[in-house]
């Protein structure tokens, strides 16, 4: 019976990943990881660099009216 295939045979196809490709994509998660957490690092030194900056002064209030002063005859 060449060809045919019994109902309790089962075909799978088996692919395997070698040990290498497992170790490289892990390499790359930890890298990833780490370059992510010195960023963030990096980036809470520099909020905790900032400094506090006071609201500029309002000034002098300026003049809106100013009385002039009697026309003499």
């Amino acid at each position: 019976m060449k060809g045919t295939m019994h109902s309790n045979q089962v075909r799978q196809m088996e692919l395997s990943l070698s040990a290498k490709s497992h170790r490289l994509a892990r390499q790359a998660r930890r890298q990833r990881r780490e370059r992510a957490q010195w960023w963030f690092a990096q980036m809470r030194r520099a909020v905790d660099a900032a400094m506090d900056w006071r609201p500029e002064s309002t000034g002098r209030p300026a003049q809106v009216y100013m009385e002039l002063a009697a026309k003499r005859p």
